[in-house]
């Protein structure tokens, strides 16, 4: 497995809608890297789910999953349960390298754009 890949993982919802900004990230990855595979997975309530995200990467020949978690906060989930996940979908695929980004919430460079969004128009 040699191809790279990047799985954004999200909460999840059971509002549809609420998936929408992930899925237009991961379309703007798609246009600014093609030969970069992309997938959203979420912890529950929508699919697919982390481990059958990583399946498929792996399946579609993934050999490096950059994980980008889309969360603002650091709670539970970033903490505890993505390690876990990797952990198992490590176990899973040992053949396949799975890294972790910090959160979204933890990159200055976004915390920055929702300050200048929340700005605009003020004066």
């Amino acid at each position: 497995m040699t191809g790279r890949a990047v799985l954004l993982f999200g909460h999840g919802s059971r509002d549809p809608a609420w998936r929408e900004p992930m899925d237009a990230v991961a379309r703007r990855i798609r246009e600014r890297s093609p030969a970069t595979d992309v997938v959203c997975a979420f912890l529950e309530l929508q699919s697919p789910d982390f481990p059958a995200a990583v399946a498929e990467l792996a399946r579609r020949g993934a050999g490096q999953v950059t994980v980008l978690p889309m969360f603002l906060g650091v709670g539970k989930h970033a903490r505890e349960d993505l390690p876990r996940l990797v952990a198992s979908a490590r176990a899973a695929h040992p053949g396949l390298r799975l890294d972790i980004l910090p959160s979204v919430g933890e990159r200055a460079d976004v915390l920055d754009l929702l300050a200048d969004a929340a700005l605009q128009g003020v004066s």
